[in-house]
């Protein structure tokens, strides 16, 4: 599989450069990447395994819609997928880590009165793969991944709308999270850490499932 095009085109789904629901065309798609459809539907195939776009027959491929149920029942899924892996990583976290996690506290103070989604949810992503390194397993790494990028997609669809203060207390929700994430790991409690994360990701649904329930023309 071409990964540099797998890539480019699921960075163009979860950051809405493509919108839920449109159509794209193989024919399209190969030409804009220089390649025949053969190794384009490869990629095609791996982006509809993870529920990101469905080929429909003799029409083209679907950008899949974003539905609150269907995201529900993921986010049900990582709640135990970042519990464990909140707790693995925990007891492997190293002095390169916590420096790297202290750095990404200060970008919160960064991102204050400055909305710039893609920067946020860039670093909310760093977050994420800082402890992704840490845990150190390749298999809850990849899982996790690809559940994390059909949530991705409506969160970064609300962080597109929020008005200033709406962002601003996003951005302090989760540079508490990072503080307290960073105390506990501190303190040497891999337990307590799972939970939190576990917890952080439970008040993540919350909020969006807040502002999404009232946006019209979603559901």
């Amino acid at each position: 599989m071409n990964l540099d095009i797998y890539n480019t085109l699921r960075d163009r789904i979860i950051y809405l450069d493509y919108e839920p629901g449109q159509m794209l065309k193989e024919q399209e798609l190969a030409t804009e990447f220089g390649i025949s459809r053969t190794p384009l539907r490869t990629v095609l195939f791996r982006l509809e395994w993870e529920h990101l776009v469905q080929t429909l027959p003799r029409t083209g491929i679907l950008v899949m819609e974003l539905k609150l149920n269907t995201i529900t029942h993921v986010f049900q899924a990582r709640l135990e997928l970042e519990s464990v892996i909140g707790s693995m990583a925990a007891e492997r976290f190293t002095k390169d880590h916590f420096n790297r996690l202290d750095e990404l506290t200060l970008e919160c103070d960064r991102q204050f009165e400055h909305k710039n989604p893609k920067s946020l949810a860039s670093m909310d992503m760093e977050v994420k793969r800082l402890f992704y390194d840490a845990a150190a397993n390749p298999f809850l790494t990849e899982i996790s991944e690809r559940l994390y990028c059909l949530t991705f997609r409506l969160w970064y669809f609300n962080l597109l709308k929020l008005q200033k203060d709406e962002w601003n207390t996003e951005v302090m929700s989760i540079k508490e999270d990072l503080l307290s994430l960073s105390e506990l790991l501190k303190a040497g409690s891999p337990k307590m850490v799972g939970e939190a994360r576990k917890e952080h990701l439970l008040k993540h649904l919350e909020r969006i499932r807040s502002k999404f329930l009232n946006l019209s023309g979603i559901y």
